[in-house]
């Protein structure tokens, strides 16, 4: 499934096609992705103007001018593309938003696992998905004090704390275990182990908080496929020797909440 640097890269890419543009029409080619569509959806939409387009998590929220904001999910196979209005549809192409401009965006999903809600703007917010969400971990509101905060009482290990979304905003498995590595921190320790100190962040959550960005960032420019294990430190590289510079480690692979990890034994013992 897409992870917080596929979607921000989506969002990037659409934000300059989207935003001020005038919707003359909806065309829903089935009734429902993972569940239905809301009632009247094209309606709602047809004729409205895009604010803006921004991202919460793994979510796409386009703000319209008929003051309801259009909230949507990749699921496990969506994608959106550009197409001029005359594009002759493909299959699996869901849902079509044509542009006054002449351009249309097209929403395909193989899998259908995608969701397309419309919530007035003003509880867009309270959406039950995002309401109880964590800082986003690129946003300023993010940074070590924050982490060492909300880490302070927990029994957890590392990497399954980070992956709460309370904790952190749309910080998947991949990226977890890849800011570990960049970190050198064990995803085996435990998560109140880099809380405060005489009221200041430990140097590990400093570390930590700053390699979560870092890791993204880099995601982000390189729009990497996320299933690429060569663009990776740790991540699906079990066997493999670690990349840091000066370590002979070898990469393992444990299960942590039901989930992979992927680390560095040698580099990353704390």
């Amino acid at each position: 499934m897409p992870e917080l640097p596929e979607v921000e890269a989506v969002r990037r890419e659409l934000a300059p096609v989207l935003e001020g543009a005038h919707v003359s029409r909806v065309v829903l080619r089935r009734g429902n992705l993972r569940r239905p569509f809301p009632i009247e959806f094209e309606r709602r939409i047809g004729g409205a103007t895009v604010r803006r387009l921004t991202r919460r998590a793994k979510y796409l929220l386009a703000e319209l001018s008929s003051n309801d904001t259009l909230i949507m999910h990749l699921g496990m196979s969506g994608s959106f593309r550009v197409e001029p209005a005359d594009h002759t549809p493909e299959p699996h192409d869901h849902v079509i938003f044509e542009l006054s401009s002449g351009r249309t965006v097209v929403f395909n999903d193989p899998r259908r696992f995608g969701v397309m809600d419309l919530v007035p703007s003003a509880g867009a917010a309270e959406w039950p998905a995002l309401a109880d969400l964590g800082p986003e971990p690129l946003s300023a509101e993010f940074d070590a004090a924050t982490l060492a905060r909300v880490c302070a009482r927990s029994k957890r290990a590392l990497k399954v704390a980070l992956l709460d979304q309370h904790v952190v905003a749309g910080l998947g498995n991949i990226y977890a275990s890849e800011a570990l590595h960049l970190a050198r921190l064990s995803p085996r320790l435990r998560a109140a182990a880099i809380a405060t100190r005489n009221g200041a962040p430990k140097p590990a959550a400093r570390r930590l908080a700053a390699a979560i960005k870092t890791v993204l960032e880099r995601a982000i420019a390189r729009q990497a496929d996320y299933n690429d294990a060569s663009r990776f430190r740790v991540y699906d590289r079990a066997g493999q020797r670690c990349r840091r510079r000066g370590c002979a480690g070898k990469i393992k692979r444990i299960v942590q909440a039901g989930r992979s990890t992927f680390y560095c034994p040698v580099c990353q013992r704390t």
